[in-house]
């Protein structure tokens, strides 16, 4: 028996002004005005669907969070991500605290609509800075400039958020050991609530996985991490998860829904969801990737939203649970993988007997824990508790 988790929304907005050579999101660039009023619309019906689709009404939880993602949700209005966050609440209850993410790209017009953003209910804003470097910005197709990054930070200070993110990118096209350490203490220097560091790495049907660029070696990598690592956490930053940092108290709630195997409904254009039920079923979703289908569906409810629908079973949850675990520093309770998986820890004990003796991980009578050596080899850990193929 499942005890359903935490409940969180995704929302996807899949427009940009361009697509950058690194990404492989669901993003497309722009060639007209965005229909926003349309896809409001749309982002509302198919939430209605899933509610009744998926037996939501009555439902108990609270909405826990709410991460707006993209593309560039911030070329979207104020009005705009109000009147749909009003729409959401008008469907799912918001928990009081309720964690409002969402994106943005630093470039004037979108910092210009940050405090509009707040007003209409935005609690933590995610600023897309990549690089300080200008070079480095034009290698990795971005759009704005250094000081527009700095002043963004700036005003997401001003404007009273509960807080905010900086994304910066590490081990980019040529990057020296300098350069790499030189962007982190710009962007500590900004002192952001929470500072998601991650490494670039090249994706298949993306502009650099047909002409990849020159990065740096695995013995560069590990020094620009080990010595950003150190920097960070000097700076009184706190890893939490593999690419997250943030100060005491400002870990990014509807990421560690993630990583903690909760629940979330995912609406909007090529957006994934994962829902679990008290009867034991655990669901994965995925909507119609592009935009035109996507609002074909709401054109014509003879096509659907929803593109495909997986029951997860039994055998693949071990698996899953701790890919998403596994992300995160802290100690995953014991509790925690029968609550959220409806299986016995029993059929999983030889796997963790032996994660154990290879000193992958180590247990308290409460809590597991990934070791130094497991985060190493965390492939091979997690491979462990992959289903067998036969």
């Amino acid at each position: 028996m499942l005890t359903p988790p935490e409940l969180s929304l995704y929302v996807h907005i899949p427009w940009c002004v361009q697509k950058c050579p690194y990404c492989d999101f669901n993003s497309h660039a722009l060639k007209a005005d965005i229909p926003e009023a349309e896809y409001i619309d749309a982002l509302l019906e198919d939430l209605d669907t899933d509610i009744e689709r998926y037996q939501l009404t009555g439902d108990p939880r609270l909405l826990h969070s709410i991460f707006i993602g993209g593309g560039t949700p911030s070329l979207i209005s104020p009005d705009g991500i109000g009147r749909l966050l009003r729409g959401i609440e008008a469907r799912i209850a918001f928990k009081p605290d309720i964690e409002i993410t969402m994106e943005a790209n630093p470039g004037t017009i979108e910092a210009e609509r940050f405090a509009g953003y707040r007003q209409v209910g935005v609690t933590r804003i995610s600023i897309g800075v990549q690089s300080f470097e200008p070079e480095k910005l034009t290698r990795l197709g971005r759009i704005h400039g250094r000081d527009e990054a700095v002043k963004a930070a700036q005003l997401a200070h001003q404007i009273g958020l509960n807080s905010f993110n900086l994304d910066l990118m590490h081990g980019l096209p040529d990057q020296t050991l300098e350069q790499a350490l030189a962007d982190l203490e710009s962007a500590i220097e900004l002192a952001p609530p929470h500072l998601s560091w991650y490494q670039l790495t090249i994706e298949p049907n993306t502009l650099f996985y047909f002409k990849p660029p020159t990065l740096p070696d695995d013995d560069a990598l590990w020094d620009i991490f080990e010595l950003g690592h150190q920097k960070l956490t000097a700076a009184g930053y706190v890893q939490y998860e593999i690419s997250g940092y943030s100060k005491p108290g400002y870990q990014c709630q509807h990421n560690l829904n993630y990583w903690r195997f909760g629940d979330y409904l995912g609406i909007g254009c090529g957006s994934h969801g994962k829902l679990s039920f008290a009867d034991g079923r655990i669901v994965r979703t995925t909507k119609v990737k592009h935009p035109r289908g996507y609002l074909a569906a709401y054109q014509n409810l003879a096509k659907p939203y929803l593109d495909s629908e997986q029951l997860v079973a039994d055998v693949d949850r071990p698996f899953e649970f701790f890919m998403n675990r596994f992300r995160l520093i802290e100690p995953c309770p014991k509790a925690d993988f029968s609550a959220t998986t409806g299986l016995p820890i029993s059929v999983i004990q030889p796997t963790l007997d032996w994660a154990i003796e290879q000193d992958f991980l180590s247990e308290t009578e409460t809590h597991w824990q990934i070791t130094e050596k497991g985060k190493l080899f965390l492939n091979d850990l997690l491979e462990a508790f992959m289903a067998d193929d036969e």
